[in-house]
């Protein structure tokens, strides 16, 4: 189970190794080994949303398997509607 940033044990306290990556402009650090879908179960992003790895778009069905690597780039999109 994933916890929330707030409750992330501090780095002195973590044994397994982590990497670095950036989601939506903001430093997140990540187990080595994240994939997509663990990224966004950290951030709980809105009902409908795309989803982009250093600009690559990714498609819903491969959140889980897309590989995570220190230093990419996830963007978060939700759309917007008006008129």
């Amino acid at each position: 189970p994933w916890l929330t940033p707030s409750a992330w044990p501090s780095s002195a306290e973590r044994t397994e190794p982590r990497m670095n990556v950036i989601i939506n402009q903001e430093p997140r650090e990540l187990p080595d080994g994240a994939t997509l879908a663990d990224a966004l179960r950290v951030l709980e992003p809105p009902a409908v949303f795309a989803a982009a790895v250093n600009l690559q778009f990714v498609p819903r069905t491969g959140y889980a398997q897309h590989r995570l690597n220190d230093g990419d780039r996830i963007e978060i999109i939700a759309p917007i509607t008006g008129g």
